[in-house]
């Protein structure tokens, strides 16, 4: 894909870049794919994904009790636990705001852990990481920021989160819908939304303005980016995702590059597809 080449223009040192199909397939990919990068926040979204498969296995309940007096484990993947950001201080009462959080995730993460028995990032490598053959990635701290993947790991996980196999279909549906909707909140990096809607673990784009996809992505657009210049986007109405990883730290070059580079991805796979339809 010759829009994955966008990146060679970007201010950073080292960055990959692939687009996976809904069928699994890769679209393209550009740059060291194999190389490991700090994911940060991109974490997110694959712990919240091995706090899936301990609620499949009966292991939590969403709606069981975690982190704070009042909250859920459903409200600590939604940010909806009222934790603040990086502190174990509750700020708000559970459900009642969008507060992003990675002291939820790490409330999230020893509350699995002590639930299994397991230490978390060994229950994600068990749930998760083996399963989707990622041997390259792994935890190496706080389930809401420290892992380390490659382009090549996390395509196979863009691939399961458009076609599940580790979890069923609907649990993943229902990790992709917004929980309490129409809470407001700050999207970091993109300052306060009035609808700042996520599922759980994974963001949900709707009608965020501004925001980190493009101008063309679905409303229906799921995800997460990192603070370390890396991100993952699925587009269920474009059948694809896309993964970047940088080790350029998100900044106005981030907010600057990133959407027209999704605009310009989304186009060239509408040009391929239309391409197969008029074979």
């Amino acid at each position: 894909m010759h829009s994955l080449r966008m990146i060679e223009n970007w201010p950073v040192s080292t960055a990959a870049a692939a687009v996976v199909r809904a069928d699994g397939s890769l679209a393209g990919s550009h740059g060291p794919t194999g190389h490991r990068f700090p994911l940060a926040s991109v974490t997110k979204p694959l712990a919240a994904y091995a706090a899936l498969v301990a609620v499949e296995e009966g292991a939590v309940e969403l709606d069981e009790p975690a982190g704070p007096e009042g909250s859920t484990v459903r409200h600590l993947l939604a940010h909806t636990s009222g934790l603040a950001f990086d502190e174990n201080r509750a700020m708000s009462a559970p459900g009642k705001r969008r507060l992003y959080s990675n002291a939820g995730f790490e409330a999230l993460g020893d509350h699995i852990a002590k639930a299994t028995g397991i230490h978390f990032a060994d229950y994600l490598r068990q749930a998760v990481l083996d399963p989707l053959g990622m041997a390259a990635t792994d935890l190496q701290g706080s389930p809401a920021k420290d892992g380390v993947s490659t382009v090549d790991d996390l395509v196979r996980f863009a691939a399961e989160l458009q076609a599940p196999q580790v979890l069923h279909p609907q649990t993943v549906a229902e990790a992709v819908s917004v929980v309490h909707p129409g809470l407001s909140g700050v999207l970091p990096g993109y300052g306060n939304q009035k609808a700042n809607d996520w599922g759980l673990g994974f963001e949900i784009r709707d009608s965020k303005s501004p925001h980190w996809t493009g101008s063309t992505s679905s409303p229906r657009t799921f995800g997460h980016f990192g603070q370390s210049g890396t991100f993952l986007w699925v587009d269920p109405d474009a059948g694809a995702a896309c993964v970047v990883l940088t080790d350029l730290a998100f900044g106005q070059w981030a907010i600057d590059a990133w959407p027209p580079f999704t605009d310009a991805v989304l186009a060239e796979l509408a040009e391929l597809a239309q391409g197969v339809s008029q074979k």
